[in-house]
């Protein structure tokens, strides 16, 4: 008969170690190399645009079918972590778009480039959802926002790491070795990972509760490093949920929140983050200032998923989420009233401003909060499923976004920006949860 392992109050207590630092390490690694994969389609496109290796509607295929992949890859990774495991699961989709980054390089045209981006795809959108919600289950909650937001930090460093790489390689040796570089780094991390433990609140809500035990004991005697560890604070029983339960209240609530903030953040990033080089070129510059402008906003990506880190835990969440909104609304309101190439400096530093912003919701809705809202035994499927309609929501995104910069070029894309972040408001004001500071289980039970 299984017995109770209190898994997550364990966890919960442990002070912040090697161990955390370790787990960190080795999830971060995949994290980042997933990062750079996403945003490597920004300056490989105006390549290939330019090479004219492909052509705008080819450019939209690729980016479209990414999404189509990384849909599809989201919510199959969902019900297979919870089913065999979030290491199992961890392993497998960074193999999947390791091998297939490194096909890419070698594509002899653009319909062999779009079929590797779609496998990719398949990879990136398991590596996503299974990443943030393994670090979820480790982390203790006083620091959970923040060391979330960094997993956020690690992953949008393959903007400013793709920006500068593209801004160096690209203009001399061309597209292909950004993909091989995506592709040898994270087939080495696939290798290091296999020393990646099993969550012991996976183990446990899965009933293999000496599993779980035995884990939490190596890790207790890890976490310590030989003093007294804070005696466990036994929760309240939880009652065990089904997937079922995602479509009745107050599940069904969260999963509104979940999907909608993920659908919007989804189309800020590539909607128009992605397409920064495209939108640059539109304007007038070259492709080297056109990468050389882009790294420069890429930087902001950085300052705001360390401005989220700090504020997630500061203030909260939802209070977050919703004043990031508003500056997106504001400072996107004004970057789309002037052009790059005749008004550089204000372009510069009113986008500065935009994409600091839109990556300060990135890391608290990527890295922290869909994930903090469900249950262990659902954690994963229903980060899943919300992962599903916010990738699904870009894959149809290019092309809307290429309609709108054809007919109303760039301030028809901010406007879509706004009307989506007015939404996402309105949402989490209305149905969002505050995680701040609680145990996942305590967050769990609150939505029973």
């Amino acid at each position: 008969m299984a017995h109770a392992v209190y898994a997550g109050a364990r966890l919960d207590r442990l002070p912040i170690s090697p161990f955390h630092y370790r787990i960190f390490a080795l999830v971060g690694a995949g994290m980042f190399f997933d990062g750079y994969d996403l945003y490597v389609a920004g300056g490989v496109l105006a390549s290939l645009i330019q090479s004219k290796f492909s052509t705008l509607p080819q450019n939209l295929q690729f980016i479209s079918l990414t999404f189509v992949g990384m849909t599809i890859g989201s919510l199959v990774t969902g019900f297979v972590g919870d089913k065999f495991g979030r290491r199992f699961t961890y392993q497998i989709n960074l193999l999947i778009f390791g091998l297939a980054s490194l096909a890419a390089a070698f594509s002899q045209d653009m319909t062999q480039l779009i079929a590797c981006r779609f496998v990719q795809g398949l990879g990136l959108g398991a590596e996503i959802v299974v990443g943030y919600s393994t670090m979820t289950e480790f982390v203790p909650p006083k620091v959970r926002g923040r060391w979330q937001s960094m997993m956020a930090f690690i992953v949008v460093a393959g903007f400013p790491a793709t920006s500068l790489l593209g801004y160096l390689i690209i203009p001399s040796f061309g597209w292909r070795p950004m993909f091989v570089i995506a592709g040898v780094g994270s087939l080495i991390v696939w290798y290091l990972r296999k020393n990646l433990p099993e969550s012991p609140r996976w183990l446990e809500a899965q009933g293999r509760s000496e599993e779980a035990e035995s884990l939490m004991q190596l890790i207790e005697k890890e976490a310590s490093g030989g003093k007294t560890l804070p005696p466990v604070v036994v929760p309240a029983p939880v009652a065990q949920v089904a997937a079922s339960d995602l479509i009745r209240p107050p599940l069904l609530q969260r999963m509104i929140v979940g999907s909608w903030v993920l659908i919007t953040i989804n189309t800020l990033i590539f909607g128009f983050v992605i397409f920064l080089p495209q939108f640059f070129l539109r304007q007038g510059l070259t492709i080297t200032n056109s990468l050389a402008y882009t790294l420069v906003l890429s930087a902001a990506s950085l300052v705001g998923c360390v401005l989220g880190a700090y504020t997630s835990d500061a203030i909260g969440r939802r209070w977050s989420i919703i004043g990031a909104s508003v500056v997106t609304i504001i400072a996107g309101y004004i970057y789309a009233r002037f052009d790059a190439s005749s008004d550089a400096a204000i372009v510069l530093s009113v986008g500065f401003v935009l994409v600091v912003a839109i990556y300060v919701q990135t890391a608290i809705l990527y890295g922290v909060y869909p994930p903090e809202l469900f249950p262990t035994e659902i954690r994963l499927r229903a980060n899943g499923i919300c992962n599903f309609f916010g990738r699904g929501a870009t894959v149809i995104s290019p092309f809307i976004v290429g309609s709108l910069i054809a007919t109303y070029k760039l301030p028809g894309v901010i406007w879509l920006m706004i009307g989506l972040v007015v939404v996402q408001i309105l949402v989490v004001w209305a149905w969002g949860v505050e995680p701040r500071n609680r145990g996942l289980e305590d967050v769990a039970k609150a939505g029973a």
